[in-house]
């Protein structure tokens, strides 16, 4: 196969999984979105986290809330846990790398605040910890994966959300996870802002 060949493939798969999604994940959005306007409208935050491609999408999502999405707006409440080398590499060196997103929680998380938990398998042993920390602390979860859910699926309590991306290739869901996130922006700032056309 040639490299155009080869592209051209790449995208269509792209597309066709997010086609897939999209009938897929609107009900769920939805109820994140609004979820997370309810969290921000009541003064609490949303912290996030993930490894590797998923730290980074942690990571943006964090700074469109901090910073802003698409509009001028006011900053809004988000951290992304993956950022300070500092306590990760002290945790991770103390106890146990499974631990470095959990004990964050533990440490920062407050009643009615959520976490936005990325894994594209589910099986995360860090985020899954984390998750068992937030609803320790009383802290919502949106949870970000892919495949058939991996163990996350089953540490989920009522009222958490789940955002599966229907497929089992690793890239195609960092892919639809990068759409999601910019969804959940939008959605956030129509209702923080206002509505507009897309």
């Amino acid at each position: 196969m040639n490299s155009n060949e080869l592209i051209s493939r790449m995208f269509a798969a792209s597309i066709e999984t997010k086609q897939r999604a999209a009938a897929e994940l609107t009900q769920p959005l939805q109820a994140a979105a609004a979820r997370m306007v309810d969290c921000l409208r009541a003064g609490n935050k949303i912290m996030s986290c993930g490894n590797g491609g998923s730290a980074a999408d942690a990571q943006h999502f964090s700074s469109e809330l901090l910073n802003r999405f698409d509009r001028d707006r006011d900053g809004l409440p988000g951290i992304a846990l993956t950022t300070d080398s500092s306590t990760l590499t002290s945790i991770a060196n103390d106890y146990d790398y499974e631990q470095v997103f959990a004990k964050q929680v533990l440490a920062l998380g407050s009643d009615g605040d959520l976490l936005l938990a990325i894994s594209t398998s589910g099986n995360s042993a860090n985020i899954n910890a984390a998750i068992e920390a937030a609803h320790r602390r009383n802290v919502g979860i949106v949870a970000l994966s892919g495949r058939d859910g991996g163990a996350m699926a089953s540490l989920l309590a009522p009222g958490d959300i789940e955002i599966r991306v229907p497929a089992s290739v690793t890239a195609r869901i960092q892919e639809v996870h990068l759409l999601a996130i910019h969804c959940l922006c939008e959605l956030i700032d129509q209702a923080v802002i206002g509505p507009r056309d897309l």
